[in-house]
């Protein structure tokens, strides 16, 4: 079991934003698979949801993935050590009774099995939250952030589609994920509101808070 040091009697999963100057740990950790197609705001979110659980961390895969020398030569090698390093990385915090949310885009089952057995091998709980986004407004808001990234993970991300097919990829890519998503009986889906981050948000912590 995780180490319990002042337990904060709150809601599983739902620091509130006043909550953001406590430094305990909480009894029971969380760890958060954000999936979702490209562009759907996985990322931002997963900011968003870090900054209010103390000490939570936002384990982008991506941006471990792109501390690997050469890595864009190498995506099925660079991507498989970057998840074995993500894994460790979760397992090492929550052992330690931090939240960890991973935002990442997952349209086959063994990284999310993984992340499973990690949370079940730290005694954490396990949820998977899935951002709903249509295909046509997918591929516009893929285009949209390409055209002016705000960041190398989404030059990155730009890059990998590009050599995956372009535009006829990513509707592949956004299809495959809703195939996946029917294969998971206890994924929490969230519509998301574009235009809206506050409301989609809240949604998310909605669908967090839910306890099975």
């Amino acid at each position: 079991m995780p180490e319990v040091v002042g337990v904060v009697q709150r809601p599983i999963g739902s620091w509130g934003r006043s909550d953001a100057r406590s430094l305990y740990r909480v009894a029971v950790p969380d760890l958060i698979l954000l999936n979702g197609p490209p562009a759907s705001g996985k990322s931002t979110i997963a900011t968003l949801l870090v900054a209010a659980r103390p000490l939570a961390l936002n384990l982008d895969v991506d941006a471990v993935r792109g501390a690997l020398g050469a890595w864009i030569e190498l995506p099925l090698e660079s991507g498989l050590a970057a998840r074995r390093l993500a894994i460790a990385m979760a397992t090492t915090h929550l052992v330690n009774g931090h939240d960890v949310i991973v935002p990442q885009l997952l349209a086959r089952d063994t990284f999310v099995l993984e992340l499973e057995a990690a949370a079940k091998q730290t005694a954490a709980r396990f949820i998977e939250i899935a951002l709903i986004v249509d295909r046509a407004e997918t591929v516009r808001a893929f285009e949209s952030r390409s055209a002016s990234p705000e960041s190398q993970q989404h030059r990155d991300a730009q890059r990998l589609v590009e050599r995956s097919g372009g535009t006829d990829g990513l509707r592949a890519t956004h299809d495959l994920l809703m195939e996946f998503l029917d294969t998971r009986p206890n994924v929490r889906r969230v519509e998301v509101i574009r235009g809206d981050i506050e409301s989609t948000l809240r949604l998310i912590e909605a669908a967090i808070a839910v306890v099975p």
